[in-house]
């Protein structure tokens, strides 16, 4: 993850930072990994209760279309979001509990790269999402 903060990252940018968006900025720091705008709204809001969901909706679009924030969709319906600037990572999600595990795998970023050179592509960027149920343990 970058070292520099989200208030930081988005000042740079340019981004006029007011003091709602300052606590979401916050609250997106603080926040679990993976998190949506709703729990985004409930930390935010116990900093500045007078904060409203619309706002947090606005504001992490914003952060999203400058960069800041990357939306990841897991087939649940909920967008969530995490830090645009961490460390490349893949995910596995737990289809029965909803648990996102976050992998890197060698092997498999290797592969990618031939894939890509094979088909005459440099590869620039990819998402790996692995949708999974937990086999039974046995004794």
């Amino acid at each position: 993850m970058s070292t520099d903060s989200i208030i930081d990252r988005c000042e740079a940018k340019g981004l006029r930072m007011t003091d709602q968006r300052r606590t979401i900025a916050r609250a997106l720091q603080d926040a679990p990994a993976h998190s949506d705008v709703e729990e985004l709204y409930a930390l935010a809001s116990e900093r500045d209760p007078k904060i409203s969901l619309a706002t947090v909706y606005r504001t992490v679009k914003l952060f999203e279309e400058a960069g800041i924030l990357e939306k990841v969709e897991f087939g649940d319906g909920r967008a969530r979001y995490e830090d645009a600037e961490r460390e490349h990572h893949d995910h596995l999600i737990d289809m029965t509990t909803g648990e996102v595990i976050e992998f890197v795998d060698p092997e498999i970023e290797e592969l990618q790269e031939k894939i890509a050179e094979r088909l005459g592509y440099r590869l620039k960027g990819h998402k790996l999402e692995l949708y999974g149920v937990r086999k039974s343990r046995k004794g």
